[in-house]
């Protein structure tokens, strides 16, 4: 059963919809939630989560990289991983800052070989640590693919300095049903840390360029 009201949050969709301004490129479809009751001055009160949504932007699926070595780095490019790196690219890497920077930017998930956490952290943690990003570890004996599939299904969500989560939860072509199922996703993993409705202070649906239209998603 969904968390939330499918038909009034694809309603609010329908309008941020209508509301933003026809753009040159397509536009992502964006939530937003303020918390309410929440400190999140205590590290517990905070989250950094992956969800899953059952209706991803299929040509906007998120991008995998998978650092590893031997066999684990051919599984990966045939399941398709949108990077690949090997461990003389960590050090390469870690000495240039600036491409690290991009690297973190450009991908959305980091997939790596357990016995290489160690040289990860040391090099890739003072950038990826930050973000949220730090490599999700694997044996090097698993197949990667599963999890690669999952991930790019899927999107993070964080609370870190504000009370708030902002997300990507479609792209405007999409249908708002199904962008709708996406919202609930995210609500069903964000009630798994906080009273939901009751530490939920305000819910907004947007465009990336347009305005912010307000949801009563219950």
């Amino acid at each position: 059963m969904p968390l939330v009201n499918l038909k009034k949050v694809a309603d609010a969709i329908e309008r941020a919809k209508k509301e933003a301004k026809p753009r040159r490129f397509k536009q992502s479809v964006e939530l937003i939630v303020k918390l309410r009751d929440v400190d999140i001055r205590i590290p517990e009160n905070r989250i950094n989560e992956i969800v899953t949504l059952p209706c991803p932007p299929q040509d906007k699926l998120s991008k995998v990289c998978v650092i590893g070595k031997g066999d684990l780095i051919l599984k990966a490019k045939e399941a398709g991983a949108d990077l690949v790196l090997e461990r003389e690219d960590i050090e390469k890497y870690g000495a240039n800052r600036r491409a690290l920077r991009k690297l973190a930017k450009a991908y959305d998930f980091f997939i790596a070989e357990a016995d290489l956490m160690p040289l990860i952290g040391r090099y890739f943690g003072p950038i990826l640590g930050p973000r949220g990003k730090m490599p999700i570890p694997i044996p090097p004996t698993a197949d990667p693919k599963p999890l690669i599939e999952r991930l790019r299904r899927s999107i993070r969500i964080r609370i870190r300095n504000q009370p708030q989560v902002m997300c990507r939860v479609g792209v405007e072509d999409m249908n708002s049903m199904d962008i709708a199922k996406n919202v609930d996703a995210v609500f069903t993993v964000l009630a798994r840390k906080y009273r939901v409705p009751q530490n939920i202070e305000k819910v907004y649906v947007k465009l990336t360029m347009g305005p912010a239209v307000p949801v009563d998603p219950w």
